[in-house]
């Protein structure tokens, strides 16, 4: 009996575990899963916790309900893989072997690598919604908060859902008008990046929302520290940005036992080749999801998409054959804007987000690249699927690779 273990049981562990147990063999194939707790979070709909519209428990189910019959779920902490001994040890000195690892054990926020962070304004005037902590302190805050300066801020790319950040911004903007309450608020968005959206298309065909809305961008902003005396981020350039409010993406990072296993970069993510997410330097590790350094979005999309790359491959590989199919970084993503609309952006390695109708080309029913109502529907239904459909690895009829059909690559303005 050969073991396949997979390290984290979130969105594309999920999903993987239950499509490949109905594909390999059960009398010669054991799958394993291992993850820390039993908490499987939909993390969408964080953000609807952050605005009252959902409660933080309608977010959470067992992980192992989610996971199909005849995949043994394993409880504990990773301490380290032994990729000569094919081992992986959990830190109550358990160990595990493997004949084929996949490490799908995400990204996480570590506000701890940018000094005064984490101090003494952190959960009080210092938030984000990456985590259902977090999302839960952040609504609190948002209930108190009436006038005053509100920075939303990306601290350094990679991200887990790289356009959370500014939907946060267009919705709370969103919120505060219905409130009565934006005109009392400034709001400035700080990116490390060139601007809030740095593809050409998508800025020509978007960046007028946040100047119509009142959104400063303040961009090339890499942040050296907080300055909790003056409740303000600090620049490695000295430049200053107060907030009576700020809401921050930590630096990301994947998980720890990445680099005491030797198998992550600086970031703790893990090197693969970016269309078959095999290790590099390996031929029986594999990531997949926002634990790999593929150069596209870390976000639920990609780990489905990857997914229907990766089984097909998974099989070739173990049976000896060449791998045949390539991921080519398909992604793509809900951006809600407020006052019931939302966008959707849809690219993949080179091709950068274009207009144009999805998934049906011509017809849609949903708008790349322009707000809408159906775009809001269709991403407050998308709970309903993720939870019965996507982690399940049903059938979605929706290719996996990028099409340009019904796209429209020379409309750069609106």
């Amino acid at each position: 009996m050969r073991h396949l273990l997979i390290l984290g049981a979130g969105t594309a562990g999920t999903m993987l575990a239950n499509r490949l147990r109905r594909a390999l063999d059960h009398d010669e194939w054991r799958v394993i899963v291992v993850d820390r707790d039993d908490d499987h979070v939909y993390q969408p709909g964080l953000l609807e916790v952050v605005f009252g519209h959902r409660e933080p428990g309608q977010l959470v189910r067992s992980r192992s309900a989610q996971i199909a019959d005849g995949v043994s779920v394993v409880k504990g902490e990773i301490d380290r893989v032994d990729t000569d001994a094919r081992t992986v040890h959990l830190a109550d000195g358990r160990h595990l072997s493997y004949d084929q690892l996949v490490i799908a054990t995400g990204t996480s926020p570590h506000p701890e690598e940018t000094p005064g962070m984490d101090g003494a304004l952190w959960r009080r005037s210092v938030h984000e919604f990456y985590t259902l902590e977090g999302a839960r302190a952040l609504r609190d805050a948002l209930d108190g908060f009436r006038s005053g300066r509100l920075v939303v801020h990306v601290t350094e790319m990679p991200i887990k859902c790289p356009i959370a950040p500014l939907e946060f911004a267009l919705m709370a903007e969103s919120e505060l008008r219905e409130q009565g309450l934006r005109d009392a608020v400034e709001i400035t968005y700080v990116t490390p990046l060139s601007g809030a959206f740095t593809r050409p298309i998508a800025s020509a065909r978007l960046g007028h929302l946040l100047e119509e809305r009142g959104i400063t961008v303040e961009p090339d902003f890499v942040v050296e520290r907080v300055d909790e005396d003056a409740s303000a981020l600090v620049s490695y350039d000295e430049r200053s940005v107060p907030f009576d409010l700020l809401v921050t993406v930590p630096l990301n990072k994947g998980a720890d036992f990445l680099a005491r296993s030797g198998l992550g970069d600086d970031l703790n993510y893990v090197p693969v080749d970016p269309q078959t997410f095999l290790a590099r330097g390996h031929d029986d590790v594999w990531a997949i999801g926002d634990a790999s350094d593929i150069p596209t979005s870390k976000a639920g999309s990609v780990a489905h998409f990857s997914v229907e790359i990766f089984v097909p491959n998974f099989l070739e590989h173990i049976a000896g054959r060449r791998m045949t199919h390539s991921f080519d970084g398909h992604a793509n993503c809900f951006i809600e804007s407020g006052h019931g609309k939302a966008l959707l952006i849809d690219f993949n390695y080179d091709v950068e987000p274009l207009p144009g109708k999805y998934p049906v080309p011509g017809v849609g029913p949903m708008t790349l690249l322009d707000e809408s109502r159906m775009n809001h529907f269709s991403k407050q239904s998308f709970s309903w699927i993720y939870w019965n459909v996507l982690l399940p690895g049903r059938p979605i009829p929706l290719p996996s690779a990028m099409s340009m059909a019904g796209k429209h690559a020379t409309e750069a303005t609106p």
